[in-house]
């Protein structure tokens, strides 16, 4: 299978996942990285899961979640955004909850859907936006072979106060 790993398998949603996006979805620490500015409600949540079926090319994005190999556990979710099929490219967004982070899931969540969408969804490009302050996030991609070509200034507002956002892109 082309989503599982050594450690982690990335997943379809299920109805199942409704209390884990609740969690994560609501936890404020996400909001800057979600462009998030009000809570999630378990009705609006639930909506969204009965969507997730959509196909890619209809919905322009996929969400897998990121659960560990051996316990079947939700730890994260990795997500394929702004899914341009024309012109082959697509960003790409990963969260891990805090009590998981640090453990190499992102890094190997990570591996398994660059894979995937070179191969499955024949992609020639893939980017990810990052503030300039989430020196782990910008570890992680540059990791699997993202470069950074160009900086948004001022692009996020958050906590006061802005930050720029650094585009970082892998091409096939």
């Amino acid at each position: 299978m082309k989503l599982s790993g050594n450690k982690i398998n990335l997943r379809a949603l299920e109805p199942e996942d409704l209390d884990f996006l609740y969690q994560i979805e609501n936890n404020e620490s996400f909001w800057e990285v979600s462009h998030t500015q009000t809570p999630f409600s378990k009705f609006v949540l639930k909506q969204y899961l009965e969507n997730a079926h959509l196909d890619i090319y209809e919905a322009k994005q996929v969400r897998f979640i990121i659960e560990e190999n051996i316990s079947k556990k939700a730890i994260g979710t990795i997500d394929v955004f702004d899914f341009n099929p024309q012109h082959k490219r697509a960003g790409i967004g990963v969260l891990i909850h805090p009590d998981f982070q640090q453990k190499g899931y992102a890094s190997e969540a990570l591996y398994l859907l660059i894979n995937y969408c070179f191969s499955s969804l024949n992609m020639h490009q893939l980017y990810a936006n990052i503030t300039s302050d989430n020196k782990k996030s910008i570890q992680l991609f540059t990791k699997h072979d993202f470069i950074k070509v160009g900086t948004k200034k001022d692009w996020i507002f958050s906590e006061g106060k802005f930050k720029d956002e650094i585009l970082y892109q892998l091409i096939k």
